[in-house]
């Protein structure tokens, strides 16, 4: 018997509904052991929440198979909070909008699980930032990992902020921007990719350095081997600047140090067998559409 836990966000609530009761359908049929996130479920209808079959969960451990997260890449990026480094494989249902990493459509739901059910399926797996700072900041202690980027930018101001940064203790340079992003392959067609940053197969070893609105014009986004060991300090107008983990943000005083590397743990995405990364660039990005052919 698989042990399924459920994880989601109730923004698209029409959408999100009918993707938990096709999914719950299907699972229970499989007799699945399944655990929906406890906010979560108090989103659900009457049924859901009263049925014996289906429990709630708060945190995960490794005795889980399976997290399914329902919505969009946003959730997924707050469901990898849940898995930390406990290795448990990740199915994104996309009930969002572009969804790169939730790419399995409502429809596609029961047909999915199937072939998941049947061992048909492959893992993708995703490198992690892990970020550390000087003072140590309590509100990122216990989630201090990023799936897509690590983001610093201004704040309480409409000046431009400088970021000194150092690659293994190397002086690089100092950025003028509105902030700069240190993004993993996974995250180079997000935020990074808004920002003029490049697209990096899932499988690369690299990150990527890309500023956002810099003035220092002759300022590029830098492709830097994932061995890299990155630190940051900012300097402002103001005494204050934003950090931000995926969706996570956390104020800094100027004087900390943001210290960046690899984790020392991976993310599991479960993929179909059919499933490649340059039909997702065609079909999110639209590369090589041309109206005139």
């Amino acid at each position: 018997m698989m042990k399924i836990a459920i994880y989601g966000q109730n923004y698209t609530k029409d959408a999100s509904q009918k993707a938990v009761e096709k999914l719950l359908d299907f699972l229970l049929a499989k007799e699945a052991d399944v655990f929906i996130e406890k906010e979560f479920l108090t989103t659900q209808n009457s049924a859901i929440q009263d049925s014996s079959a289906i429990r709630k969960f708060e945190k995960l451990n490794t005795s889980f198979d399976l997290l399914i997260s329902i919505g969009g890449d946003g959730t997924i990026l707050r469901a990898i909070t849940y898995v930390r480094d406990l290795n448990i494989p990740i199915v994104g249902i996309n009930t969002g909008r572009l969804g790169f990493l939730a790419t399995i459509q409502t429809d596609e739901i029961e047909s999915t699980l199937s072939e998941i059910f049947n061992g048909q399926y492959k893992i993708s797996k995703r490198s992690l930032l892990s970020v550390e700072t000087s003072p140590k900041n309590e509100s990122i202690t216990s989630i201090n990992f990023a799936l897509n980027e690590v983001a610093l930018s201004r704040k309480n101001t409409t000046s431009m902020i400088t970021v000194n940064t150092q690659l293994n203790g190397e002086y690089l340079t100092s950025y003028w921007a509105d902030g700069l992003i240190l993004s993993t392959p996974t995250g180079s067609t997000g935020y990074s990719l808004s920002c003029g940053g490049p697209v990096i197969a899932p499988d690369a070893n690299n990150f990527v350095l890309t500023p956002i609105a810099p003035h220092n014009l002759n300022a590029r986004p830098l492709i830097i081997p994932d061995s890299t060991e990155v630190t940051f300090r900012v300097d402002g107008r103001e005494d204050q600047f934003l950090m931000s983990l995926d969706s996570r943000i956390v104020t800094l005083a100027n004087s900390t140090v943001v210290t960046v590397k690899k984790a020392e743990f991976a993310i599991r995405m479960v993929e179909r067998l059919d499933e490649t990364f340059l039909d997702t660039l065609r079909k999110k990005l639209l590369w090589g559409e041309d109206r005139r052919n």
